[in-house]
């Protein structure tokens, strides 16, 4: 199968699907068994999956130790991974692994544990990166937290499940000739 070939197919496969398997560790899913859904995931003569889409949600993962090595035992072609999903884990920070796989276009990291709002940073130097989650995280509850994320990755069209607007980008263009950095929200206190 060409590589032409092989973009066109593997856009429409099914994920690769090991989502609510309780995973702890990355490694876990060389042994694991994806779930099975409507249509089954293609694979290759060597047994690699011809997918384009890995989901690993609702698992208990808190880091990524040993991912690149995992997914390029899962699948045929890693290089081209365009879908992760990671959302409901217990990750606190967006591990530098994820910017290896540069034709990434959707990303979900919402409901982990994510605190410090410059672990987006990290996502810049992906070139294909169009939809990005990163609600139910605590950065969430940060001032400005939408706006610096818009002002940090330009190229996202979808953002927390929501379209970017226009206004979104003029405010995010805003912050960024200002250099506008957000400021974390403090608990009231309660006064006696």
């Amino acid at each position: 199968m060409s590589s032409r070939d092989y973009m066109n197919t593997s856009v429409q496969e099914p994920p690769l699907d090991y989502s609510f398997k309780s995973v702890q560790m990355v490694q876990d899913l060389v042994t694991e068994e994806p779930r099975t859904g409507l249509r089954p995931v293609r694979h290759s003569k060597s047994g690699k999956s011809l997918t384009q889409s890995l989901w690993l949600n609702n698992n208990v993962l808190n880091d990524l130790k040993d991912f690149n090595q995992v997914v390029s035992q899962l699948l045929q072609h890693p290089e081209n991974l365009a879908w992760i999903d990671l959302s409901f884990n217990d990750l606190t920070t967006i591990d530098p692994v994820l910017t290896t796989f540069f034709n990434l276009s959707v990303l979900y990291l919402h409901g982990n544990g994510i605190h410090r709002l410059g672990e987006v940073n990290k996502l810049a130097v992906l070139p294909r990166l169009r939809s990005l989650t990163l609600h139910g995280n605590p950065i969430e509850e940060e001032k400005g937290y939408r706006q610096y994320v818009l002002c940090n990755l330009p190229r996202i069209t979808t953002f927390d499940f929501s379209g970017v607007t226009r206004a979104d980008r003029s405010t995010a263009e805003v912050w960024k000739r200002m250099g506008i950095k957000p400021k974390k929200v403090r608990a009231k206190q309660d006064v006696l």
